[in-house]
């Protein structure tokens, strides 16, 4: 990269950092920030707002033990009522992927949110896909920027969401009986966005993290941090910390996941245990749409009792006024 070329892309990333951080809230928007975390939301939501910081003060702990350093100094969220609104939310000129229902923007230290899914307008879980997003926000300020493959921050987000677990496991176990897993090398280069392969290249990234993240290789993890952190590009920095390169941590990997799931079906009965992982599938969708249902409910039934109070509020506001006598006149305060 020539020297025109970084002072270009720096002076693009001052700019756009500049206008996000000089960004105008909508007029019906709220504001709060506690601590690190600053919050821009729909006024009138805080009850649904309150919970998140929680989360997220949670998040950010297992983050740092994750990592092995502290994270997150700062970072904005804005959460928005729809898919729509969250791309008006965004920094001029980057909009939110369509099908996204969160979206960070790692050198702003921004995080956006969406309350309904882009695809089907279910309730989106909020505390899952902040906790997502607050992962990719923290590895970034983790490493300073440098460059990490897309398998291994994605793998470590879906880790501390724990998002989909049991598609998740059914995805990695048809992929190891059929032979059809990816390489992680491949992931590192050509990572699917939206074809088949995604939900195997989501799976195996969340895995393969959880087997470098093993209690025993922790210590391990966090060297790999700090080397790259230190500007070690991350398949060196991997090699340095683990004493393998990843195509070796690939094959164990891979021989962990073969006595995992190989053997199951022989012992079990192949039939009968896609039956039971099927069940356990439709239930896990099924209590997913409820909870997204029942919480919608609950939004509007707080939407209708915070409008009642403010038009109680503007009610009283206008029939009870009081008067002051000044010069000999009375005058009604309003």
């Amino acid at each position: 990269m020539t020297r025109f070329v970084r002072l270009l892309l720096v002076a693009l990333y001052l700019f756009f950092a500049g206008r996000a951080s000089a960004f105008d809230a909508p007029a019906d928007y709220a504001v709060r920030t506690d601590g690190w975390l600053t919050v821009l939301y729909p006024a009138g939501l805080q009850s649904r707002v309150d919970p998140l910081f929680h989360e997220a003060n949670e998040a950010k702990r297992a983050l740092a033990d994750d990592l092995g350093q502290p994270v997150l100094s700062a970072v904005e969220v804005r959460i928005a009522r729809s898919p729509d609104e969250m791309a008006r939310l965004a920094p001029a000129g980057f909009p939110p992927p369509p099908y996204a229902s969160g979206v960070t923007y790692l050198k702003l230290r921004l995080v956006l949110l969406s309350m309904l899914e882009p695809k089907t307008y279910a309730a989106t879980d909020l505390d899952e896909v902040l906790r997502h997003e607050l992962a990719h926000a923290a590895l970034e300020e983790a490493v300073e920027g440098h460059v990490i493959p897309r398998w291994f921050a994605e793998g470590l987000a879906i880790r501390q969401s724990g998002e989909h677990p049991l598609l998740r496991v059914r995805t990695l176990w048809d992929a190891t009986l059929s032979r059809t897993l990816l390489p992680i090398e491949e992931l590192d280069s050509d990572f699917p966005v939206e074809h088949p392969g995604v939900g195997i290249a989501y799976a195996e990234s969340a895995d393969f993290v959880r087997f470098l993240l093993r209690d025993e290789d922790r210590a391990r993890f966090q060297s790999l941090i700090a080397r790259v952190r230190d500007g070690t590009a991350f398949d060196r920095a991997l090699t340095d910390a683990y004493g393998s390169d990843v195509r070796k941590l690939e094959y164990q990997w891979r021989r962990g996941l073969d006595g995992r799931f190989s053997a199951i079906p022989m012992l079990t009965g192949g039939s009968v245990l896609w039956l039971l992982a099927g069940i356990l599938l439709v239930a896990g969708y099924v209590r997913r749409r409820r909870h997204a249902k029942a919480k919608l409910r609950q939004w509007e039934h707080e939407e209708v009792i915070e409008a009642a109070a403010r038009d109680e509020e503007q009610w009283a506001a206008a029939n009870t006024r009081s008067q002051v006598e000044h010069a000999g006149t009375w005058h009604t305060l309003h």
